[in-house]
């Protein structure tokens, strides 16, 4: 009877409702509130949120910390989507990796602006009006190409017809009298569109934002039309800094090349390594003369200084950043990742093996008999890189430096499987935690962090990789620096070698092949943690089985865990999936094989 009490009330409030403002006005939004196209070319800020949707979208805006399912480390989180992914549950209807759907949506957003870009009337003045348009559009040609290389990356593959495909290519709004039954284009085909977006947010955008203070320093193309310094800087001033740029689209490019150059997709793209090497060297050489030369000696620890980063001024790049997200005062990452002693979940576990990847300090691998290497006293003597980027048994970490046990036998829950949020490798993470922070929720103490969106030591080792592979080690092409030129710089930073000299380095700059094992290890160790592992070994076609190992530590003794986690993938899954819910929908969208 009460039931049908509150019903009564409920009908007769929404009569009154519907009497008081019309039924209209309750079943349907408000007629202002429903913009279509024609409306916006009078309300910039309104399309400029159309824009906004591909930065809330931005592929590379968060961590995704996907390392843990491959051989570098595991999470001591039992839910964790990547953990469960990397142990038997992928799916093309249960993917962590799925970026089709939110990347497809902001791309109909993007479409959309570009449709409308040129009527918009962006400014009373006309000069400063052509020059937005130009930036907005330009910025809407950038993120399409990105986001184009990022679903390349999580589900390109070799389709069940035998071609290797990516997405539908739509350039057009999509409405309700769309055909959304749309085939997937070819890998090369979607290339092409991506280097197509390149060049026209190249011809639009400056390679990079800022104030300038005189007249003769506003680019040819506008200063013709009579345009000042002040108008200039009204566009493209401090106030556009980290938006897309000239130089973050040569960036996307290079990232993009390389993908195709490499053996995973090489077979349906028409890119050499030659092209990719090449490509990676024009955003290098923005840097000037010598862009070896200008590799940031603090590039490997750009995340340890807090004051540093709470000192930037808003929109800019420390030197090893080229694109790089907000800067924010929290204690997210260390209270999700310090071991439990300092309050944190200790949810990413390095791997035995990405330890056993670190060589030791003169250069050799651990594995070479000359390299001093003991394992019964692994730590010592190794690369300076491992205490940088993991903690393990006897390392220092939180504000007061304290001692972290990860033996098996230890006094806490620091120790080898203590607890739920201990390490389940023997190994916690140190990289990206700022050691500042206090991450007792009773005396907190946050520290500052940015995401890196794209950092130079990439690029350098996107260059490496390809002009390895293109003109062997010490090769150069038609540029002034080479592949050993690269690692030598990298791994002189990091603290490799005995007295200025590094004779593994040297040992192996003759030889293609044992060069590009040391790049792709240096390429391991620079960017562990960064969510660049699990695409990496694919595209290269590297084993994705191997087993997760571990390191015990018990009255001193050191035992290897030869299975802590083990890796289910099968060979198709070198490539991610269409969803599942999409290829159901739609006969003309080809799955990739095997799933």
């Amino acid at each position: 009877m009460k039931n049908k009490n509150k019903i009564s009330i409920i009908t007769l409030f929404v009569l009154f409702l519907s009497v008081q403002t019309g039924c209209q006005d309750i079943f349907e939004p408000a007629i202002e509130n429903h913009k279509d196209k024609n409306d916006l070319y009078n309300m910039p800020a309104w399309a400029t949120g159309l824009l906004g949707h591909a930065y809330i979208s931005n592929p590379v805006g968060f961590w995704s910390f996907s390392d843990v399912a491959t051989d570098d480390a595991v999470s001591n989180d039992p839910n964790n989507g990547y953990r469960l992914m990397a142990t038997g549950s992928w799916r093309a209807n249960n993917n962590p990796m799925d970026r089709w759907q939110n990347l497809r949506a902001s791309w109909q957003y993007l479409n959309l602006f570009i449709d409308i870009a040129d009527e918009v009337n962006w400014a009373e003045d006309p000069l400063v009006a052509d020059m937005f348009k130009d930036r907005m559009k330009g910025d809407a040609f950038g993120m399409r190409a990105l986001y184009m290389y990022h679903l390349l990356l999580h589900h390109a593959g070799w389709a069940t017809d035998g071609q290797l495909l990516g997405i539908p290519i739509i350039t057009e709004p999509e409405d309700l009298y769309s055909d959304f039954n749309l085939p997937r284009n070819t890998f090369q085909e979607c290339l092409d569109h991506l280097n197509v977006d390149v060049d026209s947010a190249l011809l639009l955008l400056p390679e990079d934002y800022g104030v300038i203070d005189d007249d003769s320093q506003v680019p040819e193309k506008y200063r013709t039309k009579g345009v000042t310094a002040g108008q200039y800087t009204r566009v493209f001033g401090d106030n556009a800094k980290n938006r897309m740029s000239a130089r973050i689209a040569k960036a996307v490019r290079a990232q993009a090349a390389l993908l195709a150059a490499s053996p995973a997709y090489s077979d349906g793209a028409d890119v050499t390594w030659e092209e990719a090497a090449n490509r990676m060297a024009v955003v290098l050489n923005g840097l000037g003369s010598n862009p070896v030369g200008q590799l940031d000696p603090e590039g490997n620890k750009w995340y340890v200084n807090s004051a540093a980063i709470q000192n930037l001024p808003a929109g800019t790049n420390p030197k090893e950043m080229l694109w790089r997200g907000n800067k924010e005062n929290n204690v997210i990452l260390e209270r999700d990742n310090y071991p439990p002693t300092l309050f944190g979940s200790g949810r990413v576990n390095p791997t035995q093996n990405l330890v056993d990847a670190f060589p030791m300090v003169n250069g050799l691998p651990i594995t070479d008999p000359n390299s001093g290497y003991d394992p019964n006293n692994p730590y010592v003597n190794r690369d300076p890189r491992l205490v940088l980027y993991i903690i393990y048994n006897g390392s220092t970490a939180g504000p007061q430096n304290t001692v972290i046990t990860t033996a098996a036998d230890g006094s806490n829950n620091n120790a080898l499987n203590r607890t739920e949020t201990s390490t389940r490798t023997g190994y916690y993470m140190k990289k990206l935690l700022n050691q500042s922070v206090n991450a007792n929720p009773e005396s907190e103490t946050p520290a500052y962090h940015y995401k890196p969106f794209i950092r130079y030591t990439e690029i350098f080792l996107g260059y490496a990789e390809a002009a390895n592979e293109a003109w062997g080690p010490t090769g150069t092409g038609t540029n002034s620096y080479s592949a050993y030129d690269v690692i030598k710089a990298i791994r002189q930073r990091a603290g490799i070698g005995i007295d200025n000299s590094d004779p593994y380095l040297e040992s192996v700059k003759s030889d293609k092949d044992k060069m590009r094992e040391l790049i792709h290890n240096e390429r391991r160790l620079e960017l562990c943690f960064e969510g660049f592992r699990f695409w990496d070994i694919r595209r290269w076609k590297k084993d994705i089985t191997e087993p997760a190992k571990g390191m015990s530590i018990s009255g001193g003794n050191y035992t290897i865990l030869p299975q802590v986690e083990r890796r289910a993938y099968q060979d198709h899954m070198y490539y991610g999936p269409v969803p599942y819910g999409e290829v159901i929908k739609f006969s003309n969208l080809l799955q990739n094989k095997g799933w």
